[in-house]
């Protein structure tokens, strides 16, 4: 299945994004928990419902291979997936202020989730960027690079730490104040475009529109392609029905678009980042092994990424 068209448009010509349904995959980490209130954040701005899962993966047991018998090993599954959903009521008991519609299954994590959200016509996947095995700064873990890679719906991914999150009560922890979408106005950028507008109307929230002057000639004239990239960006943004007071462009000159995006972030301590992720097809994205990956590698923010 293709990325489903969850759009309408509205008044002004602007394009309206409809959020209906989200999937949170939860392991009962920190970082799941901090994904989960982002869930809740976004399901209430856009009066969604809310599909909380958690699966388990027996190859994390590797002590279940030794079974004296298939009816102890029978057993043994039983245990862990009461487990499981006695550990997700006191999850839901600690993190939630909504009732979600829960789902606890045994497959494999990536599988799953990819399977879940695309049976339900889910419109947004939110998860926490880590791994089970120890993966540094550098790596998302396999399980969410895997749903990044072949999600057909926009997949938010949560990092474990944010220096303008940290330390703040559940109630507090999501907020979403300034915007940043980088666009190099092919079709796909202005599709993440249409979702940071959309963000942004949701939460009230500014947006800084980037484009990013990268792999020029050895001659150019650097005020002329920049003023030819503000005038572009002003015709991008011209029919969005945003306060202009909120809209601010910025064209920034950069060997590496990536790096040029993270770093106005950090700046300007931004709260999100909404990138597209251009693809041959729903499961070889070449572009997402630059730019969008390497975003999300290196910001310590959230980030949205937007499949074409």
């Amino acid at each position: 299945m293709g990325p489903t068209n969850q759009t309408k448009s509205v008044e002004g010509g602007e394009t309206a994004i409809r959020i209906e349904r989200i999937l949170c995959p939860v392991d009962f980490s920190d970082i799941s928990a901090k994904a989960y209130r982002y869930a809740q954040s976004i399901a209430c701005h856009y009066h969604a419902k809310l599909i909380l899962q958690h699966i388990v993966e027996l190859w994390q047991y590797p002590a279940g291979d030794f079974a004296m018998s298939p009816e102890y090993y029978d057993d043994f599954r039983q245990w862990l997936m009461t487990k499981a959903q006695n550990d997700l009521k006191l999850f839901l008991d600690k993190y939630s202020s909504v009732q979600p519609e829960c789902i606890v299954e045994e497959s494999t994590a990536a599988d799953a989730i990819l399977a879940v959200a695309d049976a339900r016509d889910v419109s947004l996947i939110v998860m926490g960027t880590h791994g089970r095995r120890g993966f540094d700064h550098a790596m998302l873990g396999s399980v969410t690079e895997r749903v990044l890679r072949h999600s057909c719906c926009p997949v938010l991914a949560v990092p474990g730490k944010d220096p303008d999150q940290t330390g703040k009560s559940p109630a507090e922890a999501v907020q979403v104040k300034q915007i940043l979408c980088g666009v190099d106005f092919s079709s796909y950028s202005e599709r993440a475009l249409d979702h940071a507008f959309s963000v942004a109307q949701a939460y009230g929230a500014d947006l800084t529109v980037l484009h990013v002057l990268d792999n020029l000639g050895e001659f150019y004239d650097a005020g002329k392609e920049s003023a030819a990239a503000v005038d572009k960006l002003q015709k991008l943004v011209a029919q969005s029905t945003l306060p202009p007071e909120r809209i601010h462009l910025e064209v920034r000159l950069g060997k590496k678009a990536y790096r040029e995006i993270v770093d106005l972030a950090v700046e300007r301590h931004l709260d999100l980042i909404v990138t597209g992720v251009l693809g041959l097809n729903s499961t070889s994205r070449v572009v997402f092994g630059s730019t969008a990956y390497r975003v999300i590698q290196l910001y310590p923010g959230p980030v949205l990424t937007i499949p074409m």
